[in-house]
């Protein structure tokens, strides 16, 4: 087995990986992620102790003990692309001896939340409601430079394509389950499930008309109609797909969840949209502590 390529897996000058700037013991296996990085601190507030912080870029780490489980929070900042930075350089820092640079023989499966906001595509999921995602919908193209077939829902990637007669050039979407794992450790009669869309742009790619055309002006009424088996495309958003392509591709276990905060089908905004967000926090951590 060769070593993998310092410009392949690339190393800052401490031997922390690039992006993140973290080493294999500064985090948990128990990883919480927020696309804010302001967001972080509003959940390691919470936190007994706070071990270790740093930041580069929007990729702000912090890790913690609460109630004796040790957890870190981690901003991915927005997108797909991120996703891929982020998912890849943490795998690496369980999966890879950094000083080998070669993959270990036993590998580590990482247990992932994402905590995020989102808006609702359907009028029976009102605003500072939770949904849980169950399946993650790709409506960009990263996930496809990797292997997926062999974990992506094909049979509810031809019904999406038939149903908004999609147009192939932006590429073919993909689907991917959550771990059945945490969903059944997170899920209650609280949390909405369904399909999560998660688009490659916030403008264009989610419906929005400001001075540019769109190429499909009617792809959003088609998303709130789309029904496979009576689960629902419920909200749209940028990370889900991303983060359930790459869990699954690299063994870690991996979960969405987002407070709704605007619904898109009615016009309306929360009110209060933090406090919907601290509660589905005080949720979440209420559940990985239990």
């Amino acid at each position: 087995m060769t070593s993998i390529k310092s410009s392949e897996l690339i190393l800052n000058p401490d031997g922390s990986v690039y992006h993140l700037n973290l080493k294999p013991e500064h985090i948990a296996h128990d990883i919480i992620f927020v696309g804010d990085q302001n967001r972080v601190e509003k959940i390691t507030q919470f936190f007994d102790t706070i071990e270790f912080s740093t930041q580069k870029r929007e990729f702000k780490t912090q890790t913690g003990t609460l109630k004796g489980k040790r957890i870190t929070v981690m901003s991915t900042g927005i997108g797909p692309d991120n996703i891929d930075i982020v998912m890849n350089e943490l795998d690496a820092l369980v999966n890879i001896d950094l000083e080998t640079r070669l993959p270990k023989k036993d590998l580590t499966s990482l247990n992932i939340i994402r905590i995020g906001t989102s808006g609702s595509l359907q009028t029976d999921i009102p605003v500072d409601s939770f949904v849980m995602s169950k399946y993650g919908l790709g409506l960009d193209n990263m996930l496809r430079s990797y292997l997926i077939e062999d974990i992506s829902e094909q049979a509810i990637e031809d019904a999406f394509i038939s149903h908004t007669n999609w147009d192939l050039k932006k590429g073919r979407p993909y689907v991917i389950a959550c771990s059945s794992k945490l969903e059944q450790f997170i899920e209650s009669e609280k949390i909405h499930k369904g399909f999560t869309g998660t688009a490659g742009g916030f403008y264009g790619p989610q419906g929005r008309v400001l001075r540019l055309n769109i190429q499909d002006e009617s792809l959003n009424s088609k998303m709130d109609s789309f029904n496979f088996n009576g689960i629902k495309m419920t909200n749209l958003e940028m990370e889900t797909a991303a983060i359930y392509g790459l869990g699954k591709l690299l063994g870690h276990e991996t979960l969405s969840l987002n407070a709704i905060i605007a619904n898109r089908a009615d016009g309306t905004f929360s009110a209060d949209p933090y406090k919907a967000v601290d509660e589905l926090i005080a949720y979440t951590l209420g559940k990985m502590t239990s």
